[in-house]
C-alpha cells in the first residue's frame, strides 16, 4: 500500500508491541445537538491526536457523517477538521478502516483515492493477533427493522443511485440531508436503553452467527450505545457507544479490549 501503511493479507492484522488497534463509531457530524457538531469534530480531532501515539489500526464502524452522498466530481461540504486529520495519520503509516453506516452508505472512491482509508459495505471478519473479530455497523441485521431493511435494499439498488445522481447535487445533497435528519425510517430504528439480551438484536445476531463459526469479538456500532456482553466463554459482543452523548471507543492492545471514554 501506499504512504509506507502496513500491508494487510487476508485481513489478518499483527500489531506491533506497544501499539493498539482503536474502534469507533457514530459521530452523526453535520448533525448539530446538544454539543454543535464543529465541536464534536474538534474533540474528535483531539481524539485522533490522542491515540495517534500509540495506534496501530482505527476502525471507523460507520456514521461518521449524519448525510455522505458522493457524486462522481462532488462530495459534500465541511468536515475540514476531521479529514484533513485522517489524511495525516494515514500518511503517518496507521491503518485506518471505515465501514459505511446507514447514513454514510453512498461511499464511492473520495476516502480510497484521497485518504487512502479502504471501505467496507458489509459486515468483515479480520484476524487481529490470535483474535478473530466481526466488524460492521450493524445496521439491518439481526431479528425486526423489516421496514428500514427493505428501503436499505432500494437505497443500496445501483439503478436507484445512478438515477439520483441525474440530480442536481445542489439539489440532491440538500434533499438527502434533510431526509437523513428528519426521517426516523432512514435512520433504522434504534432505542439507546438496554431491555435485556433477549431484545438486543445485534446480540442475538452474534450469538446466531457463533452457530455456523467461531468469532472471539464482535464489534458494531449503530445502537448508540456502549455494550459489553457476553455470548459464551469464548466470545463478547461490543458496542462502540456514539460521539453524541458517550464519546466512548473500545481498545485492543493484542490481549484484551477496552471500553473507554474519551473526556
Amino acid at each position: 500500500m501506499p504512504n509506507g501503511l502496513p500491508m494487510i493479507k487476508n485481513n489478518r492484522i499483527q500489531i506491533a508491541n506497544n501499539k493498539n488497534v482503536y474502534f469507533v463509531s457514530d459521530h452523526h457530524f453535520g448533525l448539530d445537538v446538544q454539543i454543535s457538531s464543529v465541536q464534536r469534530e474538534e474533540l474528535f480531532v483531539k481524539w485522533l491526536d490522542f491515540v495517534k501515539e500509540d495506534a496501530d489500526t482505527i476502525f471507523i464502524l460507520g456514521d461518521m457523517f449524519d448525510f455522505w452522498y458522493e457524486y462522481k466530481q462532488a462530495v459534500p461540504k465541511g468536515f475540514t477538521r476531521v479529514l484533513g486529520k485522517l489524511a495525516e495519520l494515514t500518511d503517518a503509516g496507521i491503518s485506518i478502516h471505515f465501514f459505511v453506516g446507514n447514513h454514510d452508505m453512498w461511499m464511492l472512491d473520495y476516502f480510497p483515492k484521497e485518504l487512502n482509508i479502504p471501505i467496507y459495505f458489509k459486515p468483515t471478519e479480520f484476524q487481529i493477533n490470535q483474535h478473530k473479530f466481526l466488524l460492521g455497523h450493524g445496521d439491518g441485521l439481526g431479528p425486526g427493522d423489516k421496514k428500514y431493511k427493505f428501503l436499505k435494499k432500494i437505497f443500496t439498488n445501483p439503478v436507484a443511485q445512478f438515477l439520483y445522481r441525474w440530480i442536481h447535487p445542489d439539489i440532491g445533497l440538500k434533499m438527502a440531508k434533510y431526509l437523513s435528519q428528519k426521517n426516523k425510517l432512514i435512520s433504522g430504528e434504534y432505542d439507546q436503553v438496554f431491555y435485556g439480551k433477549d431484545k438486543e438484536w445485534l446480540y442475538l445476531y452474534a450469538q446466531n452467527y457463533l452457530q455456523k463459526k467461531h468469532v472471539d469479538y464482535f464489534v458494531f456500532g449503530h445502537r448508540h450505545l456502549p455494550l459489553e456482553l457476553k455470548i459464551n466463554p469464548n466470545s463478547t459482543y461490543y458496542n462502540t457507544g456514539d460521539w453524541l452523548i458517550h464519546f466512548s471507543y473500545i481498545k485492543y492492545d493484542g490481549l484484551q479490549m477496552t471500553p473507554s471514554i474519551f473526556k
